[in-house]
């Protein structure tokens, strides 16, 4: 017998360094390696005849977080479709002038409203297209707005339907809102760190540009954005801009108090814009379609990671591999298993895909951490707190895509912002242990 010659804890861990393997080096896709990866290590584990329903208990687990996310990436797609943003867009553009500083902070904050949608490959196009003409104009150093764009947007998703904190809860079994209300605090304070990076580096703009004597343009080149583009005219909805915002401040609201499930609240605000903005069937049909790439990447790679973890704990992988850890880990250390994994989550989704570290390593540590008694949504929440230096990792491909857009190095990007983000992550990681989103040691 195969499992009486591998022990659960080494099939568990070759089967997690397979995962790991195939992705980064794209030998496979994450959803594709998700589910072979595990089936295969679960028939080498004995464990043929029950892997269906662990696959069904592990896809049961996640379905509700595959139902939020629906809803929600669909509900800001309506909202970004109809105008929701245009009026802030044009005031922030209008506000920032030629003033460096106004500048950078007008990128902090387009950045941070425009990654409400989850989508970094979005946001990047519509910050770039809209700010870099004005850094040009004023001749700022572009890689501040690659810098403030990455930063911004790490921080806004650790939203629920961001994207990282979907995989944290969904790799260790507990739900997104339980991951996410506590990491507010810490995640905001996170966005006013930047902030104040913005102004700090918007300063040391202006007086570059005055000690080099580099003159302003009139402002005769003016930004364009596709997120306020004329392309589409048909499908804005200025008129209900305001009927928009009530919905979108009481969705927030909503959240924030727990009024009701998260997946009830975002089906029921996406039913109700959807049918105001779009009242007839054939513009709903649209605006769906247009949509469904990013709806259907999202949930299928969720369904995937619950047939994943669910053979990982099903099969008993996951225990033994967190057994063994203990064997190893002092007493005096593993009580510190929280902010060790807040630390340690920064170098490693620097080197690792957010799919790789999420599905392959969180749940490890949170088995770890859990014979210490610390428990898995603190550790989830500990694990989001490197995503500002994930953000330059060179295994994503908005970084690619930003720094095309710029006409910058990816190599430069990273010398000029990963200290930032360093920096960023550490204020994030003082600001949950301060709030309490995870202890500084068990008990």
């Amino acid at each position: 017998m195969i499992d009486t010659l591998l022990s659960p804890a080494l099939l568990g861990t070759l089967m997690i360094a397979t995962f790991m393997v195939l992705i980064m080096t794209k030998r496979m896709s994450a959803v594709t390696a998700l589910l072979a990866v595990p089936i295969l290590f679960g028939v080498l584990a004995g464990a043929g005849a029950g892997l269906g329903d662990m696959i069904l208990e592990g896809v049961i687990q996640v379905a509700p977080t595959a139902l939020m996310l629906t809803f929600a990436v669909l509900y800001f797609a309506i909202m970004m479709d109809a105008g929701l943003f245009d009026p802030l867009v044009r005031s922030v553009l209008a506000t920032v002038g030629n003033d460096p500083v106004r500048i950078a902070l007008g990128t902090a904050v387009l950045t941070s409203i425009v990654s409400l949608d989850g989508d970094g490959t979005t946001t990047a196009l519509i910050i770039i297209t809209a700010f870099l003409p004005v850094y040009r104009r004023v001749g700022m150093n572009p890689l501040i707005l690659a810098t403030l764009l990455g930063l911004c947007n790490s921080l806004m998703n650790y939203l629920p339907w961001g994207g990282p904190s979907a995989r944290a809860a969904a790799a260790v079994g507990v739900n997104v809102g339980q991951v996410f209300g506590p990491l507010v605090p810490a995640m905001l304070a996170g966005l006013l760190a930047t902030l104040l990076l913005a102004f700090f580096l918007g300063q040391s703009e202006r007086r570059r540009l005055a000690a080099s004597g580099c003159p302003i343009s009139d402002g005769s080149v003016e930004p364009v954005s596709p997120f306020m583009a004329d392309a589409e005219p048909d499908i804005r909805r200025p008129g209900l801009f305001w009927f928009n915002l009530a919905l979108t401040m009481g969705l927030v609201l909503g959240m924030a108090f727990g009024l009701a499930p998260l997946p009830v609240m975002m089906m029921g605000a996406f039913s109700i814009a959807a049918t105001v903005n779009y009242p007839r069937l054939r513009d709903q049909k649209a605006r769906l379609t247009a949509h469904a790439d990013n709806v259907v990447n999202i949930v299928v790679l969720i369904f995937a990671a619950g047939a994943f973890t669910g053979i990982l704990n099903g099969t008993g992988m996951v225990d033994a591999m967190a057994s063994a850890a203990l064997s190893v880990i002092p007493p005096s250390i593993g009580r510190y298993m929280a902010p060790i994994t807040a630390l340690v989550s920064m170098p490693l989704t620097f080197v690792m895909s957010n799919d790789a570290y999420y599905f392959g390593v969180v749940p490890v540590i949170a088995s770890a951490a859990a014979g210490y008694g610390i428990e898995a949504d603190a550790i989830a929440r500990a694990s989001l707190i490197g995503q500002p230096v994930h953000t330059l990792s060179p295994l994503l491909a908005p970084i690619y895509l930003a720094c095309g857009l710029l006409g910058v190095d990816v190599a430069d990007v990273q010398r000029f912002a990963l200290k930032w983000a360093a920096l960023i992550s550490l204020v994030v990681l003082a600001a949950a242990l301060a709030t309490g989103a995870f202890p500084l040691q068990a008990g």
